[in-house]
């Protein structure tokens, strides 16, 4: 019997997909079908990853002696850290991607895209960290160069996301009903700024053992949630927030980030096996910034991402403080080696970051009811 134009495209949607056409196939896998199962596997899945490959990834890293290389300018307490292993990113994008890939549905547009971003996005970081740490150029990749495949990379990606007309291109006020501002073309920098700042913003926060993926993984459990009400019709209704078609397929690609950070924890908490490097950093903020942009929270991403905008807001504030009167607002920038230097503990700074990202996180969701 031909196929009729209806099941062409379920026919290659379920040979496309892994584990989500169970459901069809098998009447005991009809748990498959539900977005939140899903998550639970993948968030699962990419925990046991981490931590079952963690410790063959970083004997390799030994064995190749890719160290981290210290600042000499920076606090004394960090020069023991020199030759601890670095581009530890590449175990989280391997626990991103390969969940995702196993638990989602892949004919959904929004998972390909967040994927691809965070991919490419982590291959620049290792181009980055291949030059400091494999050539032992200790300036990497230009600011300016990174900047460059930054912005082409989420141009790109904003491009796609404007073209397939499912997020409209507005920018919403979270404690508002009825607050938007309709961006038009505008959107496509827009959201390539949001994309590229985040990604940033994370690598800029990364300096301390753990630092950086405690708030991840508050800011990724967060926009988890928030992805799953944008993609659900009624929920989104009810919460008078946009309805994004497929956007609920995002809370299984949120669940890998937030989950990957948390096996690489295991590795990476004080004092830290391995470093995620720029390879790693780089692509949890993209895969942040991203899901802000499909899900229309690029400003929910500023407030409960507030511990990377004060990280790389302090950078910027130092910076134009030091080029336009010679003096500097902090002892050292970003701000995490700021209050190292004022004599906080390492371990100290780092619980009382995750401590405000919490916080952060819990009055992001407060702003669902505030509407």
């Amino acid at each position: 019997m031909l196929d009729t134009p209806f099941q062409k495209p379920v026919a290659f949607r379920h040979a496309l997909s892994l584990l989500y056409p169970l459901h069809v196939k098998y009447g005991f896998f009809n748990v498959f079908k539900y977005i939140t199962f899903r998550t639970f596997g993948a968030t699962i899945t990419s925990v046991v990853l981490c931590m079952m490959v963690g410790p063959a990834y970083i004997r390799f890293l030994q064995r190749k002696q890719l160290g981290q290389v210290v600042r000499d300018d920076g606090p004394k307490t960090h020069l023991s850290k020199k030759g601890t292993p670095t581009m530890g990113g590449g175990l989280i994008l391997f626990a991103i991607v390969l969940p995702t890939l196993l638990w989602a549905d892949l004919m959904d547009k929004n998972v390909w895209i967040a994927l691809l971003t965070t991919f490419l996005f982590g291959v620049i970081g290792y181009v980055d960290d291949y030059r400091k740490v494999i050539q032992k150029d200790p300036k990497g990749l230009s600011a300016k160069q990174k900047l460059v495949f930054q912005w082409i990379v989420g141009l790109l990606a904003s491009y796609v996301i404007f073209a397939l007309r499912d997020t409209p291109p507005v920018l919403k006020f979270p404690f508002f009903k009825e607050w938007s501002l309709d961006l038009g073309y505008v959107f496509i920098p827009f959201a390539a700024f949001v994309i590229v700042g985040a990604s940033n913003a994370v690598n800029l926060t990364d300096g301390l053992d753990g630092l950086a993926v405690g708030p991840t993984i508050t800011t990724a459990s967060t926009f988890l949630i928030l992805s799953y009400c944008a993609g659900h019709v009624k929920i989104a209704e009810y919460l008078q927030i946009p309805y994004i078609p497929g956007a609920g397929e995002l809370a299984i690609f949120l669940g890998t980030v937030a989950a990957s950070c948390l096996g690489f924890l295991w590795f990476n908490t004080y004092p830290a096996q391995v470093f995620m490097g720029d390879v790693g950093s780089l692509a949890l903020g993209a895969a942040l910034g991203v899901a802000a942009v499909i899900t229309k929270n690029e400003i929910l991403l500023a407030l409960c991402g507030g511990i990377f905008v004060m990280e790389a807001v302090s950078v910027m504030a130092q910076v134009a403080s030091f080029k336009m009167t010679g003096r500097r607002v902090f002892k050292m920038a970003p701000i995490h080696h700021h209050f190292e230097l004022k004599g906080w503990a390492e371990p100290k700074v780092i619980v009382r970051f995750w401590i405000i990202s919490v916080l952060l996180a819990l009055v992001t969701l407060s702003t669902l009811k505030l509407r």
